[in-house]
């Protein structure tokens, strides 16, 4: 990371500094402007893989809608104070509440229409280990993605003259073109010259920044963020194989996990 990058990285913002265990608890410390913004942290974050994970359990968008409503709320209302990170992983309490709040809205809609109670193989124990294909997984990994993605277009906002976003996002929407095409697609889109030698570089830089953040996403969530720990969860989220080669050796959390 640049002089620059580091000083406009360094203001006390929620969505930068604080920890997913640390938002959870501000959020329910008292009723004020910063557990406000710790809640609607939390839901800009999570809002997506809630919702998506309810539609996955519930087969209907308009079930899913109301399911994932109301667990948006209780997240505004702070009603997930009481998560431990001693408990476990954050994205495996959350899971657990969302399948417990689905199970119940089933058993709901079974006994409406006069068919009983909820079988017990209808959702299966929300305690249970993870599998490789659940949805869950595949809802939780892309909002880490998407949320390593603010996190650089945030850097590149507060940094005078950096384009690490910009570089990086036009190379994944456009794979296909060369290093000279992208230049002049950026220098277009950014309004001021930017030469090849210049995209490479700074393509370079930005799924370096990107890779860290990513990774600092995976840590945010786990008790212990060791960086053997970090890769595990990477691992179990099919994200290690696209992050090995780019993360520098010496990476180390820099934010994620901490519960103060």
């Amino acid at each position: 990371m640049s002089d620059a990058e580091a000083s406009n990285d360094s203001p006390r913002r929620l969505d930068i500094i604080e920890t997913r265990w640390s938002l959870v608890r501000r959020s329910v410390e008292r009723d004020d402007a910063d557990s406000a913004l710790a809640r609607q942290t939390l839901v800009l974050r999570y809002s997506a893989a809630i919702r998506g994970y309810c539609r996955a359990i519930l087969g209907s968008d308009h079930l899913a809608d109301e399911v994932a409503q109301d667990a948006v709320v209780r997240l505004l209302k702070g009603d997930f104070g009481g998560a431990d990170p001693a408990r476990g992983r954050f994205r495996d309490l959350l899971r657990t509440a969302i399948r417990n709040m689905s199970r119940n809205r089933l058993a709901y809609e079974q006994r409406r229409a006069g068919r009983g109670e909820l079988r017990d193989d209808a959702i299966a124990d929300a305690a249970e280990p993870i599998e490789a294909d659940d949805p869950w997984l595949v809802e939780w990994r892309t909002a880490l993605l998407e949320n390593a993605w603010s996190a650089l277009r945030g850097i590149e906002e507060r940094t005078p003259g950096s384009s690490l976003h910009s570089v990086l996002r036009a190379r994944t929407d456009h794979p296909e073109e060369t290093s000279e095409q992208l230049a002049a697609r950026l220098s277009e889109r950014l309004g001021r010259s930017i030469g090849a030698a210049a995209v490479r570089q700074n393509l370079k830089r930005a799924r370096t920044r990107f890779c860290e953040l990513l990774a600092d996403e995976v840590a945010d969530g786990l008790q212990e963020p060791t960086r053997d720990r970090v890769v595990e969860e990477l691992i179990a989220l099919d994200l290690w194989s696209s992050l090995r080669d780019l993360l520098p050796e010496d990476w180390r959390p820099s934010r994620g996990g901490r519960a103060d």
